[in-house]
């Protein structure tokens, strides 16, 4: 797939029809490469600026779902594990193992099995676990003691548009923490941004409504509760029950981005808020902020969690129900992965859930 390819499968609602496919030849993918940016012009618009002039295998996909849903924090400890001398540094090698794992965390989470023996081992060959994790032997650089397997398994490995941005055009380059970290912020950002801009038609900021809409977008609520979600915002917020689009308060991209990065860190708010649930005490707003805190080091603007309170508290009481939050915000968080929604049910109940829908719509 391109760069373009990936935006669209994880911000369009029905990704576009494709019509036949592009066959590419080996100098139209080594032009592809040679134009790659280099890592010191990364942004947050990287991927629309290569849009379909790169390629990601789907062993990146996976990955790439991982950047977008999980908090830094696991990468961190996955990179440290891998940087054996605590220079902060991975070469190609480890890292198309770190990616390997990742992928295959996130598609054994969405209950599937894509990954054979056969396909498994070029990076088993590339790799030795044991060697990285042992730090008795050391590391003297990305060259020493490589195996005629471990060489052979490297040359298996197709470069693509992430590992030449990452390693540059020959793999020789390293890569640091920080330099991934801020690759991490930009793509999350990216795509929130195309979210965002979807909603707000070019003004700074989206109404309650629409927040609501996006939050729920991806869930697995019949159109019918998403509805009742949304009446309920337009009733309870002030302008919005006035019909003023973009009222005096609205949200703005920075609130957007700020409550979608805690919801990268929903299992860890998920233990916390259980500790709530164990003393039988209702979660209020000042609760779940304190919770946000706890989790990510930040809080997040009052408004934003009112808003959240106002769709999720049915009977108005002021409290949440945190375990129907957790679970539909985590369907939220997965809104990029099509498969974790077909393979979580089966054809004949998704085919009833298809047909549910479209009668409540007529």
């Amino acid at each position: 797939m391109t760069p373009q390819d990936f935006l669209e499968s994880v911000t369009e609602q029905i990704p576009r029809p494709r019509i036949g496919r592009v066959k590419l030849s080996s100098k139209d993918v080594e032009s592809m490469l040679k134009s790659t940016p280099p890592r010191s012009r990364g942004s947050g618009k990287l991927f629309r600026r290569i849009l379909d002039k790169g390629i990601i295998s789907y062993t990146e996909y996976l990955f790439l779902l991982c950047v977008l849903t999980k908090p830094q924090s696991g990468f961190k400890i996955a990179f440290n594990m891998f940087d054996t001398d605590g220079n902060q540094i991975v070469d190609k090698r480890e890292f198309l193992v770190l990616k390997k794992l990742f992928g295959l965390s996130h598609d054994k989470k969405n209950k599937q099995v894509v990954s054979s023996r056969n396909e498994l081992k070029p990076l088993k060959d590339l790799v030795s676990l044991e060697e990285v994790f042992s730090s008795a032997s050391g590391r003297t650089n990305s060259e020493d003691k490589m195996s005629a397997d471990q060489q052979a398994a490297e040359r298996t490995v197709t470069d693509t548009t992430l590992l030449v941005h990452f390693f540059g055009q020959k793999g020789k380059e390293v890569l640091r923490f920080e330099d991934f970290r801020l690759f991490m912020e930009n793509l999350q950002s990216e795509v929130l941004e195309l979210e965002f801009k979807e909603f707000s038609k070019g003004m700074p900021t989206i109404s309650e409504v629409d927040f609501a809409r996006i939050l729920l977008r991806y869930t697995l609520l019949d159109r019918s509760e998403i509805n009742e979600c949304v009446e309920r915002v337009r009733e309870r917020v002030p302008h919005e029950k006035n019909g003023t689009q973009n009222g005096p308060q609205g949200i703005t991209f920075k609130e957007f981005k700020q409550f979608c990065t805690f919801l990268n860190n929903l299992d860890d708010f998920a233990i916390t808020m259980n500790m709530y649930a164990l003393a039988g005490k209702p979660i209020s707003q000042e609760d779940f902020q304190r919770a946000v805190k706890v989790c990510t080091g930040y809080t997040l603007e009052p408004h934003i969690v009112r808003t959240v309170f106002i769709i999720f508290d049915e009977d108005g009481d002021g409290h949440l129900s945190h375990h129907e939050f957790i679970s539909i915000m985590k369907d939220r968080l997965h809104r990029g992965s099509r498969s974790y929604l077909m393979h979580s049910q089966s054809r004949w109940e998704a085919f009833r859930s298809c047909v549910k829908n479209e009668m409540k719509s007529n």
